[in-house]
């Protein structure tokens, strides 16, 4: 591929249903959450000619999709080998295509999904992760007050040249305490990574990213705080992997800095003078994915009518009104007996 891409998405984790080429193909990055949705067997919008997702097993599709997204670094040395496909134009993205496509589909059964970004205090979770995950911290405070519990990971985790009264490495180590705590929590309730129903999990961690600015990239603390985070990410992987029973896809897209901000898209009433200048040639608009089925449709329904009303009109116009009608033979016998 030509250029250079600083940042990639990494594949930890993948069942044998979906299959992960081996390639330096580049992906876009607004294009992230359609890889995920097509992984999960779901459909897309915009057809997706990237060549590291093959066509998998149509009928055994994963039971869960975690995708980590870890700000401030381009590269993450990771001790397992995986799969890692550079990243063109990483712009802010989101799964919440997949999390509505997952609770419109699965709306009636119990499906598991969760969006968490601690450093931001987001937090969005649909089905059963309520009740899984209610115990889990999401505010600041929250994790705060959770690293200094007895059972967290501050009492195992070798912390180097981090330290526990500052601000920043807490803010670090404490995003390092959700991912330990969603595995635990999950696997209180393994019954639901048994279900039919796919879970989504869709976490950010913005850490590394702040101890980065605090420190600088080659302090000490910056090579201590990443290689905590590697081992750290690779253990969740492997819990979330476990107990999905190998039918899991973990994702981790590692992100040096966004290019431009997440915005909605509106319309201005000054766009009626900038469409001369955006479709100079008066072209019809794009179809989507739908025509073709609305097309089929509406097709051979009015081939279906035509054809009926031809039908009735023939046998109609040539029927006996003595033989065929009942009406005309009641009357007949009726004249008969008077």
């Amino acid at each position: 591929f030509s250029g250079v891409y600083g940042d990639e998405f990494n594949i930890l984790r993948s069942p044998q249903s979906v299959v992960f080429r081996d390639g330096s193909w580049p992906i876009p990055g607004e294009r992230i959450p359609d890889v995920a949705a097509l992984s999960m067997g779901f459909s897309i919008e915009d057809d997706l000619s990237w060549p590291g997702l093959a066509v998998g097993d149509l009928f055994h599709r994963p039971r869960a999709t975690v995708l980590v997204t870890v700000k401030g670094v381009d590269k993450l040395t990771l001790p397992v080998k995986g799969i890692s496909y550079p990243i063109e134009n990483a712009v802010p993205f989101s799964l919440d295509s997949v999390a509505n496509a997952i609770h419109t589909l699965f709306s009636e059964e119990t499906p598991v999904v969760l969006q968490l970004a601690p450093s931001e205090e987001r937090v969005y979770m649909v089905g059963k992760a309520n009740s899984v995950f209610e115990d889990l911290s999401v505010t600041l405070r929250q994790l705060r007050n959770r690293l200094f519990q007895n059972n967290s990971i501050l009492s195992s985790l070798p912390l180097n040249s981090l330290s526990r009264n500052n601000e920043v490495d807490l803010l670090f180590l404490s995003e390092l305490q959700v991912l330990h705590d969603i595995a635990s929590l999950l696997s209180r309730h393994k019954h639901l990574a048994k279900d039919h129903s796919p879970d989504l999990y869709s976490l950010e961690l913005a850490g590394l990213e702040e101890v980065g600015k605090r420190y600088g990239e080659d302090s000490q603390q910056f090579k201590d705080a990443s290689q905590i985070l590697v081992d750290s990410l690779q253990k969740f992987a492997d819990e979330m992997f476990n107990l999905y029973s190998g039918n899991a896809v973990v994702e981790v897209v590692a992100v040096k800095a966004f290019n431009s901000p997440l915005m909605r898209k509106t319309r201005s009433i000054l766009q009626s003078s900038q469409s001369e200048t955006e479709n100079p040639y008066n072209l019809a608009y794009q179809y989507n994915y739908n025509y073709s089925v609305i097309f089929n449709i509406i097709l051979w329904m009015m081939i279906g009518l035509a054809l009926a009303v031809i039908v009735i009109s023939y046998n109609l116009w040539n029927m006996d009104p003595g033989y065929d009608s009942i009406i005309y033979r009641m009357t007949n016998q009726k004249i008969r007996m008077d």
